[in-house]
This record gives C-alpha cells, structure tokens and sequence, in this order.
C-alpha cells in the first residue's frame, strides 16, 4: 500500500508540476491580451449582471443560479484550510497570497472565456434540458474531429467528482471539524471498521449524507436553489468575520500587506536562500489560487451552460466574477487575517489550525469557542456546497460519456450519495491526490479548446461592446 501510494504521490507531482501552472497562467496572460484587460474594464458591468437576471433567456436555472452553483464547487474548504496551508512558514509564506492575486487576475479572462463558450455552443432539447461545457464546445466549436477530446475530458471530469474532491475529501472535511469542535478528546467513541470513531463522526455522517442525498436527487433546480441561499449567505458570515477582525486590528493592516508584497519577491529574508523562497512562493500561490477558482480548469462552464440566457457575453462576464469572489475577496480575506496576527510564523501549526489561531488572536474580545465555532460552521456549509456542484459536474461529464444515459447517470448519482456516507471512515491522503491527478488531466483538454476558440470569442466580444 506505501508504494502504491508513493506512485500515486510521483504522478500527483508530475502532473500538477511547473509545466501545468504554466501553462494555465500562460494562457490567462493570452486570454486577458486578446481581450484587452476586460476584467479591469467590465468588472463593474459583470458584477451589475451578477445579480440581475436576464429577461427571455433559454436554459435550467438563473445566472445567479448559475453563478452559485459554481461558487458552491469552487467556495470550499480551501479558502480556509487551503490559504492557510501555502502561506505558513514552511509552504509559501506570505509571499503566495500576492501571487494567488496574480493566479486570480488572470484567471478572471480565462473563466470569462469559459463561460462565453459554455453559452455558445450547449445544447437545449425539446424539453428544455440543458448539456454544455468543455465537451460540447469542443465538440461544437472545434469540430465532430474533436470529439475524443472532449471525451476525455468528461471522464475525467466524472472521476473527479466521485473519486475525491466531490465526496471522500469533504466529508472527511465536515466530520473532521465537527468532531474537532464538540469532542476533540474523543471521550465518546465507537468501535466502526475495525477502528474507533467519535459518536459526533457518525452522527455528523448520516446527517450530511441524508441532507446531500435530498438535494443531488432533485437534480441541478434543486442544487441550484440551495445553493443561491447557502453560498451567499455563508460568503457574508465568512467575509463579515474576516472584516470584523482585520478592523479591530486595522493597525496591523500596513505591516501585513508590506509583509505580502516583501515576501513575494523575496525582499525578506527566508529560509533556503531569496531564490529559493521566491520560487515556492509563486509556485505554492499560483497553484493555490489555480486550486481556489478553478479556471482553466473547466468545472465551472459546464454550470454556466445551464443559465438561463440568450447572450454568451454577459455569461461569460457572470462567470467572470466567480473568480473575483472566490480568491480576490475569500481568499485575501483569510490570507489577510493570517499574516496580520502572525499565525503564519507557527511551525507547530498546520492547514485549518493555523486560520484558528488567527481567528482566537483577532477576535480576541469574544471567547475562543465563539469565534471557533463560527470557523466550523463556515467549514461545513462551504464544504457541502461543494459536494453539491461537483455532483451536478460529474453527472454532467457522465450524461455526455454515455449518450445521455440516464439509467448511468442516476446509478452515478446513488454512487456519490454511497462515497459521501463513507467518507468520514476513510483516509482521504490518497483520495486527494488521485482527485488531483484527474483534476490536472481535466484542464488540458480544455485549454487546448481556450486557445483555439480564442479568436471567436475576442471577435464577438469585441462586436457586443461595440454595439453597446
């Protein structure tokens, strides 16, 4: 089993290595030149469509609605654990949330191309089912020759969903937080498997699984309405408690941000040399902020597609501001609050432990129960929204693999429902990785097709603007 997994470790580093993260970047840098810098200059029109639907659109849900079920898969458990883990002393250090900005900056013209092309070549039945994403513009918009392609995307796309970042990993993620909240001494145990878990593991596994399993049956309406009430609401308790602590220490604030920029570009000493501390720095931001949003990665259209709209252009700018949420608010939220009080220097912490201490050291007026307890309640709704959108992903991906077989795609489902039961008793190390390697083989199909349906999408965005 070892070498087993120190295969899988070997492919994990091989495909999510330099050359992936440079080539993502590299085709946000593209994107944003052909498009002339349009995150910069529609952002305020994007986050005006955001939250207006369009009237007289074709398709399953609302933009918003849309918009929510994306951010349901992409606001998870990285935002917290994530930052914390690629900024502390012996990752990036402060240095990788600059460097998360540059990742989303451009990332914002790559999921704007997502979303566009996710528009402009779905497919609408006569029942008003909707089918779109990677697969279908690649095979829509680069031709039928393509087609194995988009296949291969949409394997790997279901793989992902059901074999880790969807279920094992978020799961073990909510009992884990819950467990470490209500009985971190493990005084109440039960013998499960050959192991001993907490009574609040098996509690909290059945809870999530019948709450999951009532909304992945209803199907992508459902999902989407719980997910335009659950992610906003849970992005603003997270958002207002980041604000809360980094005004009462706005002192701080200075410091913190001179600490970011300094260690960015190595302007501040660090272990293994400037040189050294500069490369992970980019390397553990880049591949954070690539991890947080998502782009170039090809998740997200395939929950565009289904908006309820005739123009490729605004989706594309809805889509957009997915990203914007995601790492430039969420994330700097978190990695802001961090490097503030410092929890980031503590060697002896490690992932959410670390967003904790600065949680306890920054709010610290109220009780270290209170402001931990808020921690996990954003924890566990931020990680079952993304059980939710990376079901509705994987089906998607299936429904194309096999010609819309429904009888598979609803065998898919009961499969995730059964991976999100067990969850909370497996060891997810493992699980993350292979997650990791799909998630990797997915991104390429679909920035091949970034690259060479770049031309269409910069011509009619370039004609819809012209025409405003």
């Amino acid at each position: 089993m070892d070498r087993i997994n120190e295969v899988i470790e070997k492919i994990d580093n091989l495909v999510w290595g330099i050359p992936l993260i440079v080539l993502i970047i590299s085709t946000g840098i593209y994107l944003t030149i052909r498009l002339k810098g349009l995150q910069i200059r529609r952002l305020p029109l994007a986050l005006k469509y955001m939250v207006k639907n369009e009237e007289g659109g074709k398709g399953e849900v609302s933009s918003f609605g849309a918009l929510c079920t994306s951010l349901s898969a992409t606001i998870g458990t990285g935002n917290i654990v994530g930052v914390a883990t690629a900024v502390g002393v012996l990752s990036g250090g402060p240095g990788a949330l600059f460097w998360m900005w540059v990742a989303a900056f451009f990332g914002m013209a790559t999921k704007y191309t997502e979303g566009f092309l996710a528009i402009k070549y779905r497919t609408i039945d006569e029942n008003g089912h909707v089918l779109g994403g990677p697969f279908y513009y690649i095979e829509n918009g680069m031709g039928k020759k393509w087609r194995p392609l988009a296949k291969i995307f949409a394997f790997f796309g279901a793989c992902v969903g059901l074999f880790g970042i969807g279920t094992f990993s978020q799961v073990n993620g909510i009992s884990s937080a819950v467990v470490g909240f209500f009985d971190p001494d493990m005084k109440n145990t039960v013998s499960l498997f050959g192991n001993d878990y907490s009574i609040v593991t098996v509690i909290t596994g059945i809870v999530i699984t019948l709450c999951a399993g009532l909304v992945i049956i209803g199907g992508i309406k459902r999902i989407s309405k719980v997910s335009e009430i659950v992610v906003p609401f849970m992005a603003i308790v997270y958002i207002i408690a980041c604000v809360s602590l980094i005004l009462i220490n706005i002192d701080k604030l200075p410091a913190a941000v001179v600490t970011v920029v300094e260690s960015a570009f190595g302007l501040r000493a660090a272990a293994g040399g400037i040189g050294a501390s500069v490369a992970v720095a980019i390397q553990k931001g880049v591949a954070r902020g690539i991890f947080s949003n998502e782009a170039g990665l090809g998740s997200a259209p395939i929950a565009a597609a289904a908006a309820q709209t005739k123009d490729p252009v605004r989706q594309g700018l809805v889509s957009m501001t997915g990203t914007f949420i995601d790492t430039i608010v969420i994330c700097t939220m978190t990695g802001l609050c961090i490097v503030m009080m410092g929890s980031w220097q503590n060697e002896a912490l490690e992932g959410v432990a670390v967003t904790v201490d600065a949680y306890q050291k920054g709010l610290a007026f109220m009780p270290s129960q209170v402001s931990s307890f808020v921690l996990m309640v954003c924890l566990v709704f931020f990680a079952f929204t993304t059980i939710l959108g990376w079901n509705y992903y994987g089906e998607r991906c299936l429904e194309y693999l096999t010609n819309r077989n429904l009888k598979v795609v609803k065998a898919y489902r009961f499969l995730y429902i059964a991976a999100v039961f067990i969850g909370p008793y497996m060891t997810v190390a493992a699980v993350w990785m292979i997650a990791d390697i799909f998630n990797g083989l997915m991104a390429i199909p679909n920035i091949i097709a970034l690259i060479y349906l770049s031309g269409i999408v910069t011509k009619e965005t370039s004609e819809y603007f012209k025409k405003k």
